[in-house]
């Protein structure tokens, strides 16, 4: 396994990057220099060999600069200035999002479109062709970053130039069988591998859907058995690896009714292989120091996931600065009792514990499972319990960055649970360019609060999912999902982004003239 740059040693050299989120690329000098910056090569090949592991935000480098300062933690969360926070967005970009924010918010069409896409008519190459145009001009574009790595790279390097990083995800779903699961491998590999050509540190993690790389049908057996296993200790699992705590009594275990038949041996070589696969892109992301986000998913499956996602966290987590993070859904009523567990034991056996928290993208299937079995839904009763819940797991996490035992990304379209993320992490004094503290927020999505946390200094990335749109089309129905009613989580941004174009019509009315078309 090949050695990355120590930590420690990238630590040490914290300040080679502006301290000030608001001197950014299109304001650099130094950064439009590209001879400067082709005689520093070697350099930038350095920093992008560890996703920031230096004690900074997302400002470009300054190379000709003195060591400066440590970033400053005095600067505070705040969406109140709508003309800072979307300073670098064209009045044009800003009512196309408005508009696309609007129509995903309203029910009908929403319904409307997922039938469309749902259906038959899909089928019909005229359909097909007419449907997919559509949406691509649309919400795809609005909420993908393109349709192969040239496009995803050309909204990267977008995100730089406004302070902000990308998760790369290529839109895999779903795989049947170990051919297809070998297929995606090979992409996932392919993306990983692309990031050495992209700008510097732009890209934060790299993602992977475990579905993608092992059968949905074994991941469901899996999961059988672990939580067969949980409710009966007596019950042994032969090909079971070392791993860390994957369920809670306050786990659903409803999924799982009778006795499990134990996996046949060629389920057992299944599962090997899917374990070779995620260790493959696992030890690709080591040897680029890229960190990997591995997505939950529902919780017939999540078991089994957990279980991979953990095992090889062992293997690759061995220090302060984490390779593999699970996804915590902190909708879900067992979410910060596993979490707790789950970080505790890593902590024990010298692990750093990786996660990703997020609210959950399930509800309605979760629901319409537990009741239609005669359950309580495994999900929190109301929104604010899920709020209460994600804030907890959140500031349980951020101690443990404090420690050196944990690291966090959180995932979270929610200004307060920003707010109180960004005041736990200043009372504790963790710098903010610590990369085991960063936020993330779905392109499209959240807008405001990303620039908002970029405008305080903390790492801040967008979610960019990317491939071609038929491809893609899983992940949009979720988005439009989420996006439902007043609750939805798009009517801050809806606010923010209205202010903001009043405030430059009244400029243009008095003679200043529409900025930034």
């Amino acid at each position: 396994m090949a050695r990355r740059v120590s930590p420690k040693l990238l630590r040490n050299l914290p300040y080679v990057i502006n301290n000030s989120v608001s001197n950014r690329a299109s304001k650099n000098p130094i950064f439009n220099n590209t001879s400067h910056f082709e005689n520093h090569q070697h350099f930038n090949r350095f920093l992008n060999s560890s996703p920031s592991s230096l004690n900074a935000v997302t400002t470009p480098l300054n190379l000709t600069h003195q060591i400066e300062k440590p970033i400053s933690n005095t600067s505070s969360l705040s969406l109140d200035d709508v003309e800072r926070l979307f300073s670098s967005v064209s009045t044009t970009q800003l009512v196309r999002s408005l508009v696309n924010l609007h129509f995903a918010s309203i029910d009908p069409i929403v319904d409307l479109g997922i039938w469309v896409m749902r259906s038959r008519l899909i089928e019909t190459p005229i359909c097909k062709e007419i449907i997919l145009a559509t949406v691509k001009h649309t919400f795809y574009e609005h909420f993908c970053a393109g349709e192969n790595l040239n496009e995803a790279s050309k909204t990267l390097q977008k995100l730089w130039d406004d302070g902000l990083r990308g998760i790369l995800d290529y839109g895999l779903e779903d795989a049947i069988d170990n051919k297809s699961c070998d297929g995606n491998l090979n992409e996932f590999l392919k993306a990983v591998e692309s990031t050495k050509m992209l700008p510097p540190c732009s890209v934060s993690y790299a993602c992977v859907k475990i579905t993608a790389i092992c059968p949905i049908s074994l991941l469901k057996r899996v999961s059988d058995l672990l939580r067969w296993e949980y409710k009966n200790p007596s019950f042994k699992l032969p090909w079971k690896m070392d791993t860390l705590p994957i369920l809670a009594d306050s786990s659903p275990f409803y999924h799982t009714l009778e006795k499990p038949e134990p996996l046949t041996p060629q389920e057992e070589e299944d599962l090997r292989q899917a374990y070779q696969r995620l260790l493959k892109l696992s030890e690709k992301c080591f040897d680029l120091n890229l960190p990997l986000l591995v997505d939950a998913e529902y919780t017939s499956v999540q078991p089994a996931i957990d279980y991979l996602t953990y095992s090889s966290m062992i293997k690759f987590n061995k220090d302060s600065n984490p390779i593999v993070y699970g996804t915590v859904q902190t909708y879900l009523k067992d979410a910060k009792e596993r979490t707790i567990q789950a970080t505790e034991a890593a902590a024990k056996m010298g692990i750093t514990m990786g996660l990703k928290l997020v609210r959950g993208a399930y509800l309605s299937s979760e629901s319409k499972l537990a009741s239609s079995l005669g359950y309580a839904s495994p999900i929190h009763g109301s929104i604010q319990e899920t709020h209460a819940c994600y804030n907890e797991c959140a500031t349980f996490m951020i101690e443990k960055v404090s420690t050196g035992t944990g690291a966090v990304v959180l995932a979270t379209h929610n200004l307060e649970s920003g707010k109180v993320a960004a005041a736990k992490a200043q009372a504790l004094g963790i710098g903010k360019g610590n990369p085991n503290l960063q936020f993330a927020q779905l392109k499209g999505m959240a807008e405001g609060l990303s620039f908002g946390l970029r405008n305080a200094g903390f790492q801040v990335s967008k979610y960019l999912p990317y491939g071609p749109v038929e491809m893609v089309i899983p992940y949009l129905l979720r988005r439009a999902e989420e996006n439902r009613g007043l609750l939805s989580a798009s009517t801050m941004d809806r606010v923010l982004m209205r202010d903001e174009l009043v405030r430059r019509l009244k400029a243009a009315v008095w003679g200043g003239g529409l900025d930034k078309m």
